[in-house]
């Protein structure tokens, strides 16, 4: 089968793609044959090295000092190639989608992961790219939005960078929570920044609409506290999407009419997910696929990702995978 590897820190070209033989299910695991994986702008950022200010030396205290010692990809949908003694709850050939989470190896023909893990069967109102695309983005508009910035109906919502991976999916979460959404997005992605339930939009280069807002939702980190607090309404929550470490620090300290700034990790267990698929059931959230490259164009798709500029969810496709023996 065909791997991604990351051969040091630096430009796309520093992913290799090599031939490695398929891995066998053991206890209590499944084999995934991957059909379709997200490439995000955290597979980007791992890659290159370059993170907010103030993390570049704790990532490479973590994932390795010369070149990133995880495995490229985050999350998969694929179907199940084989099952390891002992799984129960899956078939062979069940449709599913996960994650693989910061150590990767989803960027793969095929992968294993615990039975008991972060995957899930894949529902039939989703494509395998649908699927791929589904976690990263979803997963972190619905841990701003809905634990920590309890984002309540009828409350005003600005999302700043409105038709990403996480900000297609915060505009979707928002209106099905009853809120009222206002957006930047550049003019080519106006139309769908609207139909995603977005009732304003503005160009992010003049600038977001005029509040006040009672959540900001800043996916780039390019408002900060200088920018958004002019636009909080009292008692307003700025989710930091995109934080550094003194963005990080200066959290912790009181503002003024009791607004708030939030960071932090989005959940990524299996509540989480299942909680996710309940709102996509319910009508609530379906990932916008943008850009869709064949496995092989892997470094490609990276350049696309690092330029933080892609309308929906940048995804590559396995479907050629070779058959286990």
């Amino acid at each position: 089968m065909k791997i991604a590897r990351y051969t040091a820190y630096g430009a796309p070209q520093t992913i290799v793609i090599e031939d490695t033989p398929i891995p066998v299910p053991g206890p209590g695991e499944l084999l995934i044959r991957t059909r379709a994986a997200p490439v995000t702008a955290g597979d980007a950022r791992l890659r290159s090295g370059k993170v907010p200010r103030g993390l570049g030396l704790m990532l490479r205290l973590v994932i390795g000092w010369s070149r990133p010692k995880v495995a490229p990809g985050w999350a998969f949908a694929g179907e199940v190639a084989a099952l390891g003694p002992g799984v129960t709850g899956f078939t062979e050939g069940q449709r599913v989608f996960g994650l693989k989470g910061f150590k990767g190896g989803a960027h793969a023909e095929y992968l294993t992961i615990p039975a008991s893990g972060r995957v899930l069967p894949l529902p039939d109102t989703l494509t395998f790219e649908q699927g791929a695309a589904f976690f990263f983005g979803g997963l972190t508009a619905q841990s701003f939005l809905i634990d920590q910035a309890r984002l309540a109906p009828g409350e005003r919502l600005l999302v700043a960078g409105a038709t990403g991976s996480v900000g297609g999916a915060a505009v979707q979460i928002a209106r099905h929570l009853g809120a009222k959404v206002a957006a930047t997005a550049s003019p080519a992605n106006h139309s769908l920044a609207r139909s995603l339930g977005a009732d304003i939009v503005s160009d992010y280069r003049q600038g977001p609409p005029p509040g006040p807002f009672d959540v900001i939702l800043d996916v780039m980190g390019h408002l900060g506290w200088r920018g958004a607090s002019p636009l909080l309404a009292p008692r307003g929550r700025l989710a930091l999407i995109t934080a550094d470490l003194p963005a990080m620090l200066g959290a912790m300290w009181p503002r003024s009419q009791g607004r708030r700034v939030l960071v932090g990790n989005s959940g990524e267990d299996l509540p989480a997910m299942r909680r996710l698929v309940e709102l996509h059931v319910a009508g609530g959230y379906t990932p916008v696929v943008g850009p869709v490259l064949p496995f092989d164009e892997l470094p490609k798709a990276h350049a696309i990702a690092e330029s933080f500029h892609k309308p929906g969810n940048l995804v590559v496709t396995m479907s050629d995978a070779t058959q286990p023996s």
